[in-house]
């Protein structure tokens, strides 16, 4: 909460100036700040009004702008506190308590993100023992807008028992693995939207600079038009919350994610993707997704890294090899990882064929702080499956090497033979292949009704539930196809 004071004039005299100097939501007792960063505190007053920001020595002064706004800058804090953050008008005086300075991680995307603690596995064991005063949850109100907007709704939450049940699932759970290994206090920011596309996640001038036939799919007509639904919005002929946001590209970028960009933080963690695949554009994610990281990016003004996980096996497993949205969606995320200072956690082991939400986030979360752990901390950790380097062909054999082996490739069945790999010739009609792990730690495939293989392809398929390649640290291959040059 919060502390105001004013003096006893203005109680007295001018009740209606009460308030006049202002913070956003995001600033509140209980909030992390991102360290070894400047720091950005901004808010309103009445224009022309002289703030005074107090924040563990530092002092700034500034004036309002015409419009009441006001920001200044405080050099960067090591990792620390807690600490006050005082913001002094000419009548009244704003003190937030309990703030840490920290690691902060911005964590978005739609339901499975949004997914909370209390419905997650072993939910009552979870939520007693998370007794982790140093990391800090900031659910991020829903919101639609055609603009970008300066405010957000919600409130910084300490992590106890009593809170953790609404935290994001996995976000906590990576949270709670990066202050486990690092000691450093970790904010999680949740800014996600159930059954959300990643179209509105786009800020409108980068959405409105991508080729045309990324955008065609959006169908106005004058009613419904983004112009007509502003008007629409603030004549209050229609709710804010009776627009659907996969109608409109950027709504949830002005709503959500524009009004914290000024907040440093120290990267991203992105779990989205099913509504691209259930609407039958996987294809355009390969240029969306990589499209949106750029863009988040650039409105934050530096490179930070951006983590996310792969869509998680679903749906009935096929009898035959077959095409599948849901696998070239995740083949768009993984060829996103040509993108810098980018990483991504395979859960094609870990997902329930009835049931989009799965229950496990606490691996969810395990592979994602191990990413963080190894490229953002430096630690020397195993962070990711064995992924597809090479391959060669020998007689009727295909035979593939991998990166990320770790201590050796690993077949998680007792028999020890390798499931989910397809071959085709060139007709590219693929049947399902006899696999296995060869002494040189390479995988080899064939089908002996297949003399010429020419492609190959592991784990593709909406739901590939025998994918059974890992290396020896437990971590899943990545499904991949790929052909013979």
């Amino acid at each position: 909460m919060r502390k105001v004071f004013f003096t006893i004039w203005l109680i007295l005299i001018a009740p209606v100036l009460m308030g006049a100097v202002r913070l956003p939501d995001i600033f509140s007792d209980n909030m992390i700040l991102q360290g070894n960063r400047e720091i950005r505190i901004w808010g309103w007053g009445d224009p022309g009004e002289r703030i005074t920001v107090s924040f563990n020595g530092q002092v700034r002064k500034v004036r309002t702008a015409k419009n009441g706004e006001w920001m200044v800058t405080l050099n960067p804090e090591k990792y620390g506190g807690p600490h006050i953050l005082s913001i002094k008008g000419k009548d009244q005086v704003i003190e937030l308590h309990d703030i840490l300075i920290g690691d902060v991680w911005f964590c978005s995307g739609q339901s499975n993100m949004v997914w909370n603690v209390a419905k997650s596995n072993n939910a009552e064991e979870e939520i007693a023992a998370a007794q982790y005063p140093e990391i800090r949850s900031f659910n991020v109100g829903r919101k639609v807008a055609f603009e970008p907007v300066t405010e957000i709704s919600g409130e910084w939450q300490v992590c106890t028992p009593e809170t953790v049940g609404n935290f994001s699932a996995v976000a906590y759970f990576f949270a709670r693995k990066l202050f486990q290994e690092t000691n450093i206090p970790i904010g999680i920011i949740n800014a996600s939207w159930g059954g959300s596309e990643i179209e509105p996640w786009i800020s409108e001038e980068s959405f409105a600079s991508l080729p045309y036939e990324l955008r065609d799919h959006y169908n106005y007509t004058p009613e419904s038009s983004p112009d007509s639904m502003k008007i629409k919005l603030s004549t209050g002929m229609i709710e804010a919350g009776k627009v659907q946001p996969n109608s409109y590209p950027s709504v949830l970028y002005n709503g959500m994610v524009s009004p914290v960009v000024n907040m440093p933080i120290k990267g991203v963690i992105w779990y989205q993707g099913e509504n691209n695949a259930h609407a039958g554009r996987s294809g355009d994610y390969y240029s969306l997704f990589p499209a949106l990281i750029r863009n988040w990016r650039a409105q934050w003004g530096y490179e930070f890294p951006f983590y996310w996980v792969q869509l998680a096996n679903y749906k009935p497993e096929s009898p035959l090899p077959v095409e599948s949205q849901w696998a070239e969606l995740r083949d768009a995320q993984h060829h996103t990882l040509s993108v810098p200072n980018t990483g991504e956690a395979v859960t094609i082991d870990i997902g329930e064929a009835n049931d989009i939400h799965p229950r496990n986030k606490q691996d969810v979360g395990l592979r994602l702080a191990l990413i963080a752990l190894n490229k953002t901390y430096g630690q020397e950790v195993v962070y990711s499956g064995p992924v597809f380097q090479s391959m060669n062909i020998t007689g009727n054999r295909i035979i593939l090497d991998f990166h990320h082996t770790g201590s050796g490739l690993m077949v998680k069945n007792k028999y020890g033979y390798l499931n989910g790999f397809a071959i085709a010739g060139a007709d590219k009609k693929y049947v399902w292949a006899k696999a296995y792990v060869n002494k040189e730690n390479q995988v080899v495939v064939y089908n002996d009704e297949i003399a010429n293989p020419i492609f190959v392809r592991y784990a593709w398929g909406d739901n590939p539930g025998d994918a059974n390649l890992y290396n020896r640290e437990g971590l899943p291959a990545s499904p991949f196809q790929a052909a013979h040059e």
